[in-house]
Order: structure tokens, then C-alpha cells, then sequence
């Protein structure tokens, strides 16, 4: 294996990695609009959450050792296929189909594999760093055994004691990075890492807009349809201006600012922790504007004027609402101005379920559009004005 540099960045087998991520959290917004129920939607957000996690292990791995090499890259296409089986198993990992392999099963012997994968590709790398393989031997007794031993529980359950005992693992399996410490983990370029990070972030914009095409499959053209898709459009491209514009170079400048352990706990808390509300929220929102689309595309079964129902009404404008104090507390984590427009709005996003309820769901999406929209103004005109008084 070979090591990354300092001004390392990602390579092409990284993104070919990413594909599988890809299936994976279209298949989630499935799991959660199948059923969409309270009780899903937490479970959605475990197998996010799950998910997420094998994604983290090797973006840090791909971080210190170039996932181009020979035995490198093997290990991310045997990942690949264990994830690949792992993104199967979603639809059924609470409501297993009649017949064949037992999916809560597979999905937790496939994520056990994964993290499996990682600890030990992770000691191989680096066989004389001692501090590293002592982290990696407690990360595996406190943040892989006991979830994993969880999980494999949770698996012969069904309904919420299955999803209280998944959500428990994943508690733990987070929680046990804490305990274990950052000594022994780095991150060798913070440039690869950021860049990471924000193509993930990509990844989850890009579910969005299929999120869209799945809402009107199969349905007539017509033109609610097509002033749906472009509100839709709108809050996408909104959100990517608010990340990539505000957020990104922010944290990744306070990223390359630091070294040692401080560089690490920064990449584990802005990126690792609080990239993934930011991911959920997204995920959340494609949600809403899958049913919206849905809705407005099938005229035999629903009026314009029907609004949305139930928790996906709430995950339309509350997906934004997470994503926006998630932004907000990378911003203050990586010691970034305080946004009252990301608090303050999100905020009102988190709230503003409660009147989606009332509007017509289409009415409600170009509401959402436009507020967006206005946040991403709001936003550049106040960083702007800072600028100027910096000069």
C-alpha cells in the first residue's frame, strides 16, 4: 500500500467507490417513503446513519493510503460488493418479504464485514505505529463489538423494539469514537479529506433530483409537473450553494490550519459527526419532494390543492431545517462566523411542518424554493458585507 502526501487528493477509484453510495441512499428515501410513518422515518435515518459509517471508515483510510494502489484498490471493490448487498437489503431490513435470505440478517453480517474490512486494512497500512493499532484495538472492543453484538439482536425483532435496539448500536458505535480518542487516527491531507466530504454531499444533492424522476415515473407530463421539478430544482441548487459556497471552504481552511490531534478531533467532529445530520436533512427533504411530485404528477388520485399528510409534510421543510443548524454548527466548529440566517431559519424550517399540512403541496414547495432561495441571498449579502469591513 502506498502512502498519501500531504497535497494528496481523490483519485478516480475513490469515486468509483462512491457509486455504491449512491444506490444506497436512493434506497433509503424508498425505505422511508414506503411507509411513510414516524416510526420509519427514524428507522430511515439508523440505516443512514449505519450506512454513513462505512462510508467514514474509508474516506479516513483513503486519507493516509491511496486508494489507486494495487491492494488498496482491492479492498474497495470487495468493499463495493459487500455494500452493494448491504443497499439490497434496505427495502426489506424491517419487513422482511416471504422467502429467500433473511435480510435484517444479511444487511448486519454485510455492515460487520465492512467495518471488519476497515480495522484491518487500517493495522496493515501502517505495521510500525504502535499509537494507531492501540486506537484500532479499542475501537474494536468499544465502537465495533458491542454494536455489532446489538445489531445481531435487533435483527430477530421487528417493529419499534427493532429500531430502539439499532438506534442503541448506533449510539454506541458513535459514542465509542469519543472514548477511544483521537490519538493514533490523522489526517495527512485536509484538501482530500474536505474534498471527500463535499462529494458525498454531492452525492446526496444528486439522490434529490432522483428523488424527483421517481415521483412522476410512469405519470403524464404535465405543467404542475414541471413547475414542481423547478421548485425542486431550486431548493437542490439552493442547498448546494449554501454548502459549497459557505460551508466547505470554511472548514476545510481550518482544517489545513491545524496539525496533530487537534487537525483529527476538528475532521471527526465538523466532518465525521456533523456531516451526517447535513446528509439526513438532504435525504429527508428528497423525501418530501418525491411525495409532493408524486402527488401533483397523479391528478386521477390527488387534487392541486391536496396537501401533503403526515411526517413526509414535516420532512419537505424539516430536511432543510436540519441541514441548516448542521451548517450552522460546522460554521461555529471550525471557528466560522455565527449565522443567525442558518439558525434563525432552520429554525423556522424545523417549525414550518405544521403549515405544509394546511397548503397545497405544490404551494408548499414553491414556498420552500423561495425561502431557500432568499436564505442563500440573505446569507452571501451578510459574509459580503463582512469581507468588505475585513478589507
Amino acid at each position: 500500500m502506498i502512502a498519501t502526501e500531504g497535497g494528496h487528493r481523490v483519485t478516480p477509484a475513490e469515486l468509483f467507490f462512491d457509486l455504491v453510495f449512491v444506490y444506497a441512499i436512493t434506497q433509503v428515501t424508498a425505505l422511508m417513503a414506503a411507509d411513510p410513518s414516524l416510526l420509519r422515518l427514524l428507522g430511515g435515518v439508523v440505516v443512514l446513519a449505519l450506512l454513513w459509517w462505512c462510508w467514514c471508515c474509508f474516506a479516513w483510510l483513503g486519507n493516509v493510503v491511496r486508494a489507486d494502489s494495487g491492494a488498496m484498490f482491492a479492498v474497495l471493490v470487495a468493499v463495493m460488493a459487500v455494500v452493494l448487498v448491504v443497499s439490497l437489503t434496505v427495502p426489506e431490513v424491517y419487513d422482511d418479504l416471504p422467502g429467500g435470505l433473511y435480510a435484517p440478517l444479511v444487511f448486519v453480517l454485510c455492515y460487520g464485514a465492512v467495518r471488519i474490512l476497515h480495522l484491518v486494512t487500517y493495522w496493515i497500512s501502517s505495521p510500525g505505529d504502535e499509537a494507531l493499532h492501540a486506537t484500532l484495538r479499542r475501537t474494536a472492543l468499544l465502537s465495533v463489538a458491542p454494536p455489532f453484538v446489538l445489531l445481531l439482536v435487533g435483527s430477530a425483532f421487528t417493529g419499534l423494539t427493532q429500531v430502539l435496539i439499532w438506534l442503541g448500536a448506533v449510539v454506541i458505535d458513535y459514542g465509542g469514537i469519543y472514548v477511544t480518542g483521537s490519538s493514533g487516527w490523522r489526517v495527512a491531507s485536509p484538501g482530500h479529506f474536505a474534498e471527500r466530504h463535499g462529494l458525498i454531499v454531492i452525492i446526496a444533492l444528486g439522490e434529490s433530483i432522483v428523488a424527483i424522476g421517481v415521483g412522476v415515473s410512469a405519470l403524464p407530463i404535465s405543467t404542475p409537473v414541471l413547475a414542481g421539478t423547478a421548485a425542486g430544482l431550486m431548493v437542490v441548487a439552493g442547498l448546494w450553494r449554501l454548502y459549497f459556497r459557505h460551508i466547505s471552504d470554511t472548514a476545510e481552511h481550518r482544517l489545513t490550519a491545524l496539525e496533530g490531534d487537534d487537525r483529527t478531533r476538528l475532521a471527526r467532529d465538523a466532518y465525521t459527526f456533523l456531516h451526517l445530520p447535513l446528509v439526513a436533512g438532504i435525504v429527508l427533504t428528497a423525501l418530501g419532494m418525491k411525495k409532493v411530485l408524486h402527488q401533483v404528477a397523479d391528478s386521477e388520485h390527488y387534487d392541486l390543492s391536496e396537501p401533503l399528510h403526515g411526517v413526509v409534510a414535516w420532512a419537505l421543510t424539516g430536511g432543510v431545517g436540519i441541514f441548516l443548524l448542521a451548517a450552522a454548527a460546522i460554521l461555529l466548529r471550525t471557528g466560522g462566523p455565527r449565522s443567525l440566517v442558518f439558525i434563525i431559519g432552520g429554525l423556522a424550517c424545523l417549525a414550518a411542518g405544521a403549515l405544509v399540512v394546511l397548503l397545497p403541496a405544490l404551494l408548499a414547495l414553491a414556498l420552500l424554493a423561495a425561502a431557500v432561495i432568499a436564505m442563500v441571498a440573505l446569507h452571501s449579502r451578510k459574509t459580503g458585507s463582512a469581507e468588505e469591513v475585513a478589507a
